[in-house]
Order: C-alpha cells, then structure tokens, then sequence
C-alpha cells in the first residue's frame, strides 16, 4: 500500500511529496517539527505535543499554517489513510518560500506544512526494551537554543552516526562541565544509588520532552521520588539505572556508555515499571 503525505493543503503519495526548493526549511533550517507516537489506533499526548509546537513557532516568529483544530483534523486524515495503528506521524512547519536571503520574508508570506505517517513494528521496540540498548558520549556543540524543537539537526545527525560506528544506538551530549545534558534524539535519566530518580533541569540546555514530562507524572502516581538536577558523566556510570526516553521508544533502558556496563550490564526494573504504567498515564486520542 503506498503512504500518502500531507503537504500544503494536499494529500499526495509520499514519492511525489515535494516542497519548493526555496522553502525556507531547505535553505535555513528554518522550521520546527514535531514526533507523535500512535499505539494501538490511539494518538499519544497529542495535546502536550501541540502545545510544544505553539511554543516553538512562536520562538522562531513562524505562524501556525492552520488553526489547532484544522491541524488535528489533518494528523487524523494523515493517520487514517495510512492505516497507521502502530506507529507514528511527523509534522513539520517552516516559514514558507522566498527568494533566498536571510532576514525574514515579506510578512504574509504562508508557512509550508507536511504531515507524514508510517508504521512501525511494536516488537521492535520490545526486543530492545528486552535487552537494553548502548550508548556514547559526545561533547555538545549544539546552538544555544536546543529548548526549540527546531529542524537544524545537523548536530544531532552526526552524533548518531557516532554512535552508530561505535557499535551503539544513542549518543550522550556532555556539557563543558562534564554534565549529562541530554541524548541526540533523548532524554536522559539515571536513578542513583537511593533509588532516587534524576534528570537535568528542561529550563534551559536541553529540549523539554513530551515523553519526559508524562514520565514524571507516571513516577509520582508509582510514587517513586524525583529530583531535576544536573549529573555528571561519573554519576552517571555508578548509577542503579541509566535510562532514556523519547515519543517513538517511550524508556529505553542504557545497559552501557562508552563500553562500560551500567549497574549488572541488564536493565533495570524501575525503568521497566515506569514503561508499563506510561500508557495508563499518558492522553490517548482516538484517530
């Protein structure tokens, strides 16, 4: 079955989806993006995710494309004419097309959207869960604004592919000051020697992820104590557990950093609870 996109008031076949070649997205990276999760025809803390995208167009000065309403309508269609079950949908909007130049375009200038949606194989996710996944870790040399969920991934790009060649699936931004910030496409947690469990500040440094703001309503009704804090990297290393979550693996639990075993070098069980409960906690929209 062919999947159908989304794309500037059209659904067309992904093969054919195209923007113009001086959308701002293209030339700038001047655009921001969001990643929603879809579990068994359910759409997961799609308000959370629309309320960051509000956040991060108005960072960038880029307008909605639609209203909230209208957009939610066309993640739906989107998802509906995918036959998306399991999966997820990636929305992107940028400030539209212009003649190349770097100061903003004429004002009316229409942002571009595209909204994609695929499939995905929840025993994938599973396995990993299962058997823990390995990570790096990378110095940061992001911009300043990583608060923004912006499309300019060029670091993170790299850093995975580090990752990659290393024989391991995340890599683990470092700060100057040999702080955990966060991963490529993650957050990043531990749960220390008390059983406590730690995660840097989201006020600045580090995206604010929708998982990681539904995990930390999910540990309060386990009543599990958490603390936001910086860690450094020899923390990290002694730490109970090291974990890491995302909108597309919810927790995945980080067996090893830079070749060295976490804990027992198998996942732990506080992360395994958290992954459970997570759906009992987390908004369930219908498609």
């Amino acid at each position: 079955m062919p999947r159908i996109a989304y794309v500037n008031g059209r659904y067309v076949p992904h093969s054919n989806a195209m923007v113009h070649v001086e959308d701002r997205g293209y030339q700038f990276a001047d655009g921001v993006y969001e990643v929603c999760e879809v579990r068994h025809g359910l759409i997961v803390d799609l308000t959370r995710h629309l309320n960051r995208l509000d956040r991060s167009l108005g960072e960038l000065r880029i307008a909605w494309p639609m209203s909230r309403a209208a957009l939610t309508q066309v993640i739906r269609e989107t998802l509906r004419r995918n036959h998306v079950r399991n999966g997820l949908f990636y929305l992107q909007v940028t400030r539209g097309v212009a003649r190349r130049d770097h100061v903003f375009p004429a004002d009316g200038t229409p942002p571009s959207i595209v909204v994609t949606a695929k499939s995905t194989d929840p025993s994938v996710i599973a396995r990993k869960n299962a058997t823990g996944i390995k990570a790096i870790t990378v110095p940061d040399n992001r911009w300043d604004r990583v608060d923004i969920k912006s499309v300019g991934l060029l670091s993170n790009a790299l850093a995975r592919q580090q990752a990659k060649e290393a024989g391991a699936q995340e890599a683990i931004y470092i700060d100057a000051e040999g702080m955990v910030k966060e991963g490529a496409a993650t957050n990043v947690w531990i749960v220390d020697a008390d059983g406590t469990l730690v995660t840097r500040p989201a006020d600045h440094g580090i995206l604010r992820g929708i998982t990681r703001t539904t995990l930390i309503d999910v540990a309060a009704k386990l009543g599990v104590k958490i603390v936001e804090r910086k860690f450094s990297v020899s923390e990290m290393m002694a730490a109970r557990e090291v974990f890491i979550t995302a909108a597309t693996s919810i927790c995945f639990p980080v067996v090893s950093v830079d070749g060295q075993a976490i804990a027992n070098g198998h996942p732990g069980s506080l992360s395994q609870n958290i992954r459970e409960a997570f759906f009992d906690v987390a908004e369930k929209i219908t498609i």
